[in-house]
């Protein structure tokens, strides 16, 4: 299973559902370009680069097929994946996808426009930092702390470091403008026919609207989709235990799309 995280995230999104998984899988779980211990450079972060560098790990690795489960951006990366490298992939699931609508919040859009890398120093100053970190550990100990709220915090508290900064801006900017969305992947549901999809998404999504989930329906009557009541935009971090099981009971009941065999010359 490779597991691919959103943007502004890092593998440690998984971190309460690779554990159960990896009890009858393999998971792979890596911080994408820019995000989490990657390296940050000033480099190509649209989602083509994304699914190059996917498949030389998974080269690397020695890994020849997988079942791909992409979050958020993740999501987009996984169906540009799929498009570039199709035979890599067995199965796709979907958890409050990008890439498949317009529609993402505000704070996504106006962080896409010019002269935001004015502002962000400004709005994640080290003193805010270190003072709601005080915060956020003495509610953790009051046992009250939210899933939700801790991996909002987490993308935010990110910003204090440049170098994540301008690596968040350049990817974000070749996903997203003023507008919305400006890639659609849509198309990509289709590059194989055989290939099982499942999207998950909950149902108070205030990220990506929970409306992308039928749109990938739309796109692919046959695929599954999971509505998750009473949940944000981290199903993963909110109700792992629903997500595992569902990502085990997909690939159990899913036959892997078939690797395709190359034409026969006349």
């Amino acid at each position: 299973i490779l597991l691919l995280h959103g943007m502004a995230g890092s593998s440690q999104t998984w971190r309460s559902v690779i554990r159960p998984l990896s009890r009858k899988y393999r998971v792979i779980a890596p911080d994408l370009l820019g995000h989490g211990s990657s390296a940050k450079p000033r480099s190509d972060y649209s989602l083509g680069a994304f699914a190059v560098l996917l498949r030389d790990l998974l080269d690397e690795l020695g890994v020849a097929r997988a079942t791909v489960v992409g979050h958020s951006l993740g999501g987009g990366v996984a169906m540009q994946f799929v498009y570039q490298h199709p035979d890599y992939c067995e199965r796709l699931v979907l958890i409050g996808s990008g890439g498949l609508g317009p529609d993402v919040g505000w704070t996504l859009r106006l962080l896409s426009a010019p002269g935001a890398e004015l502002i962000m120093p400004i709005i994640a100053p080290q003193p805010v930092l270190t003072a709601g970190e005080k915060v956020r550990s003495w509610v953790a100990k009051m046992g009250i702390e939210s899933p939700r709220g801790g991996e909002i915090w987490n993308a935010y508290s990110s910003f204090s470091d440049a170098e994540t900064r301008q690596a968040f801006l350049r990817t974000l900017r070749s996903v997203v403008d003023y507008r919305g969305q400006a890639v659609s992947a849509l198309n990509r549901l289709n590059v194989r026919a055989d290939m099982p999809i499942m999207a998950i998404w909950g149902e108070q999504d205030a990220i990506i609207p929970v409306q992308h989930a039928y749109a990938a329906l739309e796109a692919r009557p046959d695929a599954r989709v999971e509505v998750m009541p009473g949940v944000g935009h981290f199903p993963q971090v909110e109700r792992p235990t629903e997500v595992v099981d569902l990502i085990d009971d997909f690939i159990t009941s899913q036959r892997a799309a078939e690797i395709e065999q190359p034409a026969t010359p006349v």
